[in-house]
């Protein structure tokens, strides 16, 4: 057991004494009256304030840059936790909340979750990601085998909207009709969204696209278009595998990379090299998910062209 790890649940315990010992520490609303809401990632914590409006206050666990597969909540966010009346998770298997869920939890036993992939299919990882394996021959898949990024479809965001919407009106049952009226605005702005990306895909003439990390399974599917995937499990590739993604790139006339924020770019660049082409930031991550769909459909559409 390492020393952060140790830290870590040293911090929680005590924070966990705090909620248990003080009254009034844990689940309170802060002093503007607002409901406090923390989710896990930053697009949900979009989808929170969208719906919550002025009634909410929203925090995020992993900030913008942050990477779920490392990142570990500070003093200041497990406090936080200590005292808000929802979490919203995206209860997927995103790593983070495998490695922290439970002793959040545990910091609050009367704050409510809201499942926000409930009622969402979701998808195997796909085989790019299946087949690859280690030099010891290990085969380790993290997420039980399915891919995480389920927030990365609108017609999954509709659902996402459904299920904080319902949350939301559970821990404060006097917003309900407010909540469902932004939900409904809401909706009607990820339809259009939909359409939007729809057209502009239409007339694409590759239907491949080269991701390092796979975080775009569902935006693929969705738009029946294929992502090529360079590694899994936020891990460095090996010269092996540099080589395989290299051929398969050349093969299919890719001359995009696309890498997300929360990853080193310099193995994507060193790719981008080797095919005569170039690496683009796309973010799965990013807050404001509309705008970052439309900013992602489009750098797509270009590289397929």
């Amino acid at each position: 057991m390492n020393h952060a790890f140790c830290s870590a649940r040293i911090l929680a315990l005590l924070l966990l004494l705090c909620a248990v010992l003080l009254p009034g520490c844990a689940a309170r609303q802060p002093q503007s009256g607002k409901i406090q809401v923390i989710a896990s990632i930053e697009p949900l914590a979009w989808f929170a304030e969208r719906i919550g409006g002025e009634r909410v206050a929203v925090s995020v666990m992993v900030p913008s840059g942050g990477n779920p597969h490392t990142y570990e909540p500070t003093p200041q966010q497990m406090a936080e936790v200590s005292r808000s009346a929802l979490f919203v998770k995206a209860g997927s298997g995103v790593e983070f909340e495998l490695d922290w869920m439970d002793r959040l939890l545990a910091l609050n036993r009367k704050i409510a979750v809201c499942n926000a992939s409930a009622g969402v299919t979701l998808l195997p990882m796909g085989e790019e990601e299946h087949k690859h394996e280690s030099e010891t021959g290990e085969h380790r898949h993290e997420h039980g085998h399915f891919d995480p990024h389920f927030w990365l479809s609108p017609a999954n965001a509709r659902l996402i909207a459904v299920n904080v919407e319902r949350s939301l009106a559970a821990v404060d049952p006097a917003g309900k009709a407010y909540f469902a009226a932004n939900a409904a605005v809401l909706d009607k702005e990820l339809q259009a969204l939909d359409g939007e990306i729809r057209w502009q895909l239409k007339g694409v003439k590759s239907r491949r696209f080269l991701v390092f990390h796979p975080a775009w399974g569902y935006f693929a599917h969705e738009y029946g278009l294929e992502q090529i995937a360079a590694e899994e499990e936020g891990k460095t590739l090996t010269p092996r595998q540099m080589e395989r993604v290299i051929r398969q790139a050349r093969s299919a006339g890719i001359r995009v990379v696309f890498v997300a924020p929360q990853f080193s770019s310099a193995q994507a660049d060193a790719i981008a090299r080797d095919i005569g082409g170039q690496s683009v930031t796309v973010d799965p991550l990013a807050r404001d998910y509309a705008e970052n769909l439309r900013k992602a459909a489009t750098a797509f559409a270009r590289s397929m062209q």
